[in-house]
């Protein structure tokens, strides 16, 4: 059968070379079933209801600050070694159509504040123009070069501690559930990447962590996954029960905390 040549898109660049370096990092998934059903009641009771996302990143940013090994990054410069940051920046994965195609971009979320600042931060990278997102133009500019230039940068920025930390952040966030779906093993180049299943009428939900061997182990991974179901469940659902109900009326003032922007 005859078909026809497409050319490869600027966006879909973009994922190859996330995966060219993600298939380096020797990534094992651990899972755990928890119970938000409280959560689901406080954030259903919200007048403008944050996005889940939002939320489990903050879970996870706090779990994160109590333990430092989900701040640490393996890098090869100036020699292999773990390099650990004071505090959590986070990538999240958005799904945007850009010149009529579906892709992804990465998102970067510095200052990982309240519930209610991340979930207008995240609102605004998912809404606004593509042209708009600094990340999204970065990344966009970074895909048009040739592909042996790419990856140079590419690689130059994963390996120095620092740098990493500026333009990857020290962990991911990429789920689906709101198509009613979940990936069981998404790859990443970072260190951990938090993904999250389908809530059932129940409040449980399957939560899952893929993280680098190298830089810890499972068990480390487990017990964080049962401190975010505790942080869920406490401060990140007090911090929900604080903000403007229905039957309140909303502010008209806007935080003007937003995370800035960089470039799974």
């Amino acid at each position: 059968m005859r078909g026809k040549s497409i050319k490869i898109s600027k966006t879909r660049r973009m994922v190859m070379d996330l995966l060219y370096f993600a298939k380096a990092v020797p990534s094992i998934p651990v899972q755990r079933r928890i119970n938000i059903q409280a959560v689901v009641a406080a954030r259903a009771a919200c007048a403008n209801r944050p996005q889940w996302s939002a939320i489990f990143t903050r879970g996870y940013a706090v779990v994160a600050a109590e333990c430092p090994q989900l701040r640490r990054a393996y890098v090869k410069l100036p020699w292999p070694q773990f390099y650990e940051y004071p505090v959590s920046t986070a990538t999240i994965i958005l799904e945007r159509e850009y010149e009529g195609e579906r892709t992804l971009f990465s998102y970067l979320l510095k200052g990982l504040g309240s519930v209610q600042e991340l979930s207008l931060a995240i609102r605004h990278a998912g809404t606004a123009p593509v042209a708009e997102i600094k990340d999204f133009r970065r990344a966009l500019s970074l895909s048009g070069l040739p592909q042996g230039l790419r990856r140079a940068m590419w690689w130059l920025a994963l390996n120095i501690g620092r740098q990493r930390g500026n333009y990857f952040g020290t962990f991911g966030v990429s789920v689906y559930s709101a198509l009613n779906a979940e990936s069981l093993h998404p790859l990443s180049p970072l260190t951990t990447l938090l993904n999250y299943g389908v809530i059932d009428g129940d409040g449980n939900v399957m939560v899952r962590v893929i993280y680098d061997h190298r830089v810890l182990d499972g068990g480390t991974i487990a017990r964080a996954l049962t401190r975010l179901e505790e942080v869920l469940n406490g401060p990140v659902l007090e911090e929900l029960r604080s903000l403007p109900r229905h039957h309140q009326r909303q502010p008209k003032e806007i935080p003007s905390i937003v995370p800035r922007p960089i470039s799974a």
